[in-house]
């Protein structure tokens, strides 16, 4: 797989919108990294880790599968 979009999509802007409008910073330090990972990340630029996948969806209170789908 070269740059660019990732087969994951998210629903972490949805999520955070839900969550009382949670910034992308509230989120970032909830989840142990940075702003700038949380935005790459909802532009669908940057694919977490399994681990920081978890976190996100952690964060949320939601299943793995609410807030990460795999478009293989």
């Amino acid at each position: 797989m070269g740059k660019g979009k990732t087969s994951i999509t998210n629903t972490i802007r949805e999520q955070r919108f839900h969550a009382g409008e949670m910034t992308q910073a509230e989120l970032a330090d909830a989840i142990g990294v940075t702003r700038q990972t949380v935005i790459a990340m909802e532009q669908g630029r940057y694919s977490p880790s399994l681990e920081v996948a978890f976190r996100v969806a952690r964060a949320f209170g939601k299943p793995l599968e609410d807030v990460f789908r795999y478009e293989g």
